[in-house]
């Protein structure tokens, strides 16, 4: 989709700080870091939420997931084979839970404690 920001990323239109890749996924440095360590991971597909992925590729779903425990450990944030230190996860689907790019997207977030409640 030539309007979407993350597939122009793919498609190298648009610069980005590149921290892990494999074939159909993409991770980099999110612009503006709510957390020491901030990354996106994205299918390199266009595919709007998990819920539409998972639909038409429950495997690339996978790799994304994948991908994100990848940066994790690259990131000092995760074994690999065990979660410690740690690290969240999170997607946002829809407006109403404040997605604003509409491209499938796992935010890696640690570096610093992300305990819950947050507070």
């Amino acid at each position: 989709m030539s309007d979407c920001l993350f597939c122009r990323i793919v498609a190298g239109e648009i610069p980005a700080d590149v921290v892990h890749e494999t074939d159909r996924t993409l991770a980099f440095r999110d612009v503006n870091p709510q957390a020491p360590t901030h990354v996106l991971v994205i299918p390199k597909d266009h595919h709007a939420t998990a819920g539409l992925l998972v639909g038409a590729d429950p495997q690339l779903l996978a790799e994304v997931v994948a991908a994100a425990h990848a940066v994790a450990v690259q990131e000092g944030l995760a074994t690999q084979d065990g979660p410690e230190p740690g690290y969240r996860l999170v997607a946002n689907t829809g407006p109403a839970a404040g997605q604003t790019v509409h491209h499938l997207h796992l935010h890696v977030l640690g570096g610093r404690s992300l305990g819950w409640p947050p507070g």
